[in-house]
């Protein structure tokens, strides 16, 4: 998981069959009802406070937002910019509901502060990527490059008025709502001054001997300038003055190390401490105290003879999203390496300045980092929130999301002969409902199985301590060919995968680096087994990542199958990714960047000429992003034939629904809740010839053009059927985590009318059943 794929979780628990609720197809009706979502009025009172936020909050947008209007008798342009919404500003509405989701008072206390802190980590890498770009297209005065065509100064400044609201948001709630609550629940956030003096020896003691040998002051001056600040550290500015000279004043520059706990835990009570000040279940009440709060009480130690007359904190945000000199570059993996050592210091997107900075340390800074007005952020709650996920070790299971029921899918249980029961049917998995350690299973039992002779894989973001890497080196360890594609140029996960790579290639792996120009996102393992009947191949295609952490609070799908199409086609892949290779179609999976696109095109079309002559086109689409123009484009084509069009769009979409004369045949929604929604969907009725695929790829042209990506057929009836019933229905008729987009861009939270049934699509209980 890149760092902004981190889950979105919720606390709602509901159950009942989503057929009951809606009929196929049928849209959810978000008509304004009374603010009371339960049957008790207790549960619709603990909204009430954040339905009157987005109140406000909405009526500030409609001041910003319109509906085209489609003129009648008049041919329709479908790419007129009007009719598309921009990528970067849709972006921070999907921020928006996760921050939601932390104001959401039937969600658990430390749940919310997790929500609150993953809101935090997806701006910063928003800055950090998408702002980023914006800011260097103002600066070299680049045209908008975005099917809506808002050029990038408009882009910018509406991003800062929008970011600024929803941060001012945040802060209150993190003030006003989560301290206090949590204080309530005996675990306070405490400054070093509010402890007994007991206490503060303790962390006197702890600053003396754990962290102060590692802080490195910095100087200020002529003779020294000002030095070159690392990527969302946290750091002080200072004025110190000489106990000699009141006259003499200095500045200086410290950085807060990042290799120390950020939080410090201390009981309330007589307990034992902890010796590294870590959290210890046995604390009945804890007091948490930032390791920046206690560096800027004790750092006058570090200035012998001189007072420290005013500090403040600041973290910068830097461009992360360089080029790699791929064209240029002999070796790639040296050049990924040298490109994340550079990103650390990339140029300079935002500076956050902390609580209670004085006006001549803000202006000191502002000099020296030489950034605009527009790049500065003033913070009222702690820097670097991100961090307050770390929260999530207090052990308190009241304010904790309860372990959900999961399952294990039998032919995949590690003791029976998986491979025998895949050639006897194809096996879906739906995580985390099914757990990933059934693919483990499968990976690990073809690294042991001697008739196995060869495992091609690819790893996007493995994660730390991966089993399927310990799978691949037990596997070449006993003899067999073991092929690792490792996309060396994952966002944020390029030094843990240049690592990998290297490990494996120790270990006599043979490892593939990926291509010039082109990620490889596709999710793919081959198993090639010697059998009595001869060569037999079996394959794993997956909507994530062989990543069994994020496994566990993403919803992905996966096929294991040994068609003999979709194996070939997944041979002849590997042998493009791995040796030289053009192949523009494939017998069954659809392969961006030459395939995809056509392919989904080629079918929409379809959909159309078939709704023409039959009436009943329909298209249902789950992804994460859908934001490709050309896409989009078909889309409304496809609305304006007649053709109904359901999309259950996590993330990012650009696409304008519910037009008249347009987009009326469309309905978008999104699921933010307990879990990350990862799958995707593309479902066509066909005239009832259904052509369903999963996989990769989001409809974005990154995907579509500039990645190696696959969608995979799923190609029996029930398996087709179960998803259609337990995913796609289920979550267009979830009446729990649904925000309703409109034609303006917004998204309303759906609220439940009295008395209608409720349906959680992200319930466990909803999912006790297999897909095959």
């Amino acid at each position: 998981m890149g760092k902004a794929d981190v889950s979105e979780m919720t606390a709602t628990e509901g159950q009942g069959d989503a057929s009951v609720v809606l009929k196929v197809g049928d849209k959810v009706d978000n008509t304004k009802t009374e603010n009371k979502t339960s049957a008790t009025e207790a549960a619709a009172a603990k909204k009430t406070t954040t339905a009157a936020k987005r109140t406000r909050r909405s009526t500030t947008q409609k001041k910003t937002r319109s509906i085209p209007e489609i003129k009648a008798g008049k041919p329709i342009d479908v790419t007129n910019p009007e009719f598309y919404l921009n990528r970067e500003i849709n972006w921070i509405d999907f921020d928006r509901k996760v921050l939601e989701q932390a104001e959401d008072k039937s969600v658990p206390l430390l749940e919310r502060v997790k929500f609150l802190s993953i809101f935090f980590n997806n701006l910063d890498e928003f800055f950090m990527v998408r702002v980023a770009n914006v800011w260097k297209q103002v600066q070299s005065g680049a045209e908008a490059t975005g099917a809506d065509k808002l050029p990038p100064r408009r882009q910018l400044s509406e991003i800062g008025r929008r970011v600024r609201e929803l941060t001012e948001e945040a802060e209150e709630l993190w003030k006003k709502d989560l301290l206090p609550e949590l204080a309530k629940q005996s675990i306070r956030i405490v400054d070093y001054a509010d402890l007994p003096q007991k206490k503060r020896e303790i962390l006197s003691d702890y600053f003396d001997h754990e962290i102060f040998p590692i802080l490195t002051p910095q100087a200020i001056d002529s003779g020294h300038p000002f030095p070159l600040v690392s990527n969302t550290s946290i750091n002080f500015i200072i004025e110190l003055v000489s106990e000699k000279n009141k006259n003499d004043i200095r500045y200086a520059r410290l950085k807060c190390p990042n290799n120390v706990p950020r939080f410090l835990y201390l009981p309330k009570g007589k307990e034992d401490v902890n010796a590294k000040l870590a959290y210890d279940s046995s604390y009945s009440e804890v007091n948490v105290v930032l390791v920046e709060d206690l560096i800027e009480e004790c750092m006058e130690r570090l200035f012998p003879g001189y007072k420290v007359n005013a500090a403040g904190q600041f973290r910068i945000t830097r461009n992360t999203d360089g080029e790699i000199e791929e064209d240029e570059a002999d070796d790639l993996l040296a050049a990924v390496r040298d490109y994340v050592d550079q990103r650390r210091f990339g140029d300079i997107v935002r500076v956050e300045m902390g609580r209670g900075m004085p006006v001549r340390l803000a202006d000191l800074l502002i000099e020296h980092l030489e950034v605009k007005p527009h790049q500065i952020y003033k913070q009222k709650i702690p820097l670097a929130f991100s961090e307050f996920m770390s929260l999530g070790c207090i052990d308190r299971p009241k304010l904790q999301y309860k372990a959900d029921p999961t399952k294990l899918a039998k032919e995949l249980d590690g003791e029976r002969d998986c491979f025998e029961a895949i050639k006897k049917r194809d096996v879906v998995l739906y995580h985390p409902y099914d757990r990933f350690q059934a693919v483990l299973n499968f990976i690990d039992q073809a690294a042991r199985d001697p008739k196995v002779v060869a495992i091609k894989q690819t790893l996007y973001r493995c994660g730390s301590d991966s089993p399927v890497i310990r799978s691949l080196l037990e596997a070449r360890r006993r003899g067999k060919q073991v092929t690792a594609v490792v996309e060396l140029k994952a966002r944020f996960d390029e030094e843990r995968n240049i690592n990998w790579a290297e490990e494996l290639e120790r270990a006599g792996v043979n490892v593939v680096y990926g291509f010039v120009g082109l990620k490889i996102h596709a999710k793919l393992c081959l198993v090639v087994r010697r059998e009595e009947g001869g060569i037999k191949r079996y394959v794993h295609i997956g909507t994530g990542n062989y990543n069994a952490s994020s496994a566990k609070i993403y919803t992905d799908l996966g096929l294991i199958t040994a068609d003999e199409a979709i194996c070939a086609d997944v041979t002849d892949l590997f042998n493009v990714m791995t040796g030289c290779g053009d192949i523009s179609t494939y017998r069954k999976l659809f392969v961006s960047p030459k395939s995809l696109r056509p392919s989904i095109t080629k079918l929409i079309q379809e959909e159309v000429a078939l709704h023409r002559e039959h009436g009943n086109g329909h298209i249902m689409i789950k992804c994460n992003q859908l934001v490709d123009g050309e896409i989009i484009a078909e889309l409304y084509k496809a609305s304006i034939a007649g053709v109904k069009i359901e999309c259950v769009v996590r993330g990012i979409c650009c696409l304008r629904p519910g037009i008249p004369g347009l987009s009326e045949n469309i309905s978008v929604k999104s699921i933010v809740g307990r879990y990350l929604e990862h799958a995707r969907v593309y479902w066509f009725n066909h005239n009832g010839d259904e052509r369903m695929y999963i996989g990769s790829a989001d409809m974005m042209s990154r995907n579509l053009n500039g990645r190696i990506e696959v969608l995979t057929p799923i190609l029996h009836e029930k398996i087709r059927r179960n998803i259609m019933n337990n995913i796609m229905r289920l979550q267009l008729a979830d009446t729990e985590q649904s925000w309703i987009m409109g034609p303006t861009g917004e998204y309303k939270r759906f609220v439940r009318p009295k008395g209608m049934k409720k349906v959680d699509a992200q319930n466990a209980q909803n999912h006790l059943k297999s897909l095959y």
